[in-house]
């Protein structure tokens, strides 16, 4: 059995339960170097009608024991498994921030190939297939000072981790196995059959001003971009603004009939 296989073992989607009353199912994937704690504001934010649950990657929290990914194909390979095997008869929607929308994105891609079903929308915050400056693979291996002035300009972390020599242990190789991971990724133009929703930062390094157009090539119904103020971890201060927009476009685009 090898590493990959032993992580799949551990809860990849958290909660283990959604409430099955709930009409539509939401699945969140986090950024390089985070956890599903990022997400722990959204449940408050959704409805009844919505259930949500993160997805938890290995390498970090409760599953820092297990091998972090370093090729984006595998891991997404392995996440059709383990978020197919999970899902029931419900419409569902995929929403990420960076790494984690490219998870997004390229986990419908590949569940409409592999499974015949892909989720009904999909959000992508703070990532382009085109336009989008991805860290070299140089980058996850650089001497650990080096690596977090690169994390601390952009925002990523809160102050007290950087003071907490013990959290950074825990941290950063999650981030090195996550930036080799998204340096590993080779876009090919494929495109969803669902809508899909942007979301970006007016002051993001990483994202260049019109990479969002480029979206419209990779979806028969692209629904734009919402343009915030701040930087690449925009997400944090307007988690709010977000998800109520994206609840919005869900029960209009994912809502079975006669419950919109």
């Amino acid at each position: 059995m090898s590493d990959h296989r032993a992580a799949g073992q551990g809860r990849w989607l958290q909660p283990a339960e959604t409430d099955p009353q709930a009409a539509m199912r939401l699945v969140l994937f986090h950024y390089a170097g985070g956890a599903a704690s990022m997400y722990r504001d959204w449940p408050a934010h959704l409805g009844d009608d919505i259930a949500c649950q993160f997805i938890q990657l290995p390498g970090r929290q409760e599953r820092r024991s297990e091998t972090p990914f370093v090729d984006f194909d595998a891991l997404i390979q392995t996440l059709v498994d383990e978020v197919s095997a999970e899902l029931d008869d419900r419409p569902f929607a995929f929403f990420g921030h960076c790494m984690g929308g490219q998870i997004a994105y390229r986990l419908a891609v590949e569940m409409e190939r592999a499974w015949g079903r892909g989720p009904s929308l999909v959000g992508v915050s703070s990532w382009a297939p085109e336009g989008f400056r991805t860290v070299p693979p140089e980058q996850a291996d650089v001497p650990e000072a080096e690596l977090l002035e690169w994390v601390k300009a952009l925002g990523s972390l809160p102050e007290e981790i950087y003071r907490d020599r013990e959290m950074l242990r825990l941290v950063l190789p999650a981030m090195r196995a996550d930036l080799l991971a998204c340096a590993s990724y080779t876009d090919d133009g494929l495109a969803t059959s669902c809508p899909i929703v942007t979301y970006s930062a007016k002051n993001d390094p990483l994202v260049e001003s019109s990479a969002m157009a480029c979206w419209s090539d990779r979806t028969p119904d692209y629904l734009g971009n919402s343009e915030f103020r701040g930087g690449h971890f925009f997400i944090h201060e307007e988690s709010l603004a977000v998800s109520a927009d994206f609840t919005r476009l869900m029960r209009r685009y994912a809502a079975p009939a006669g419950r919109h």
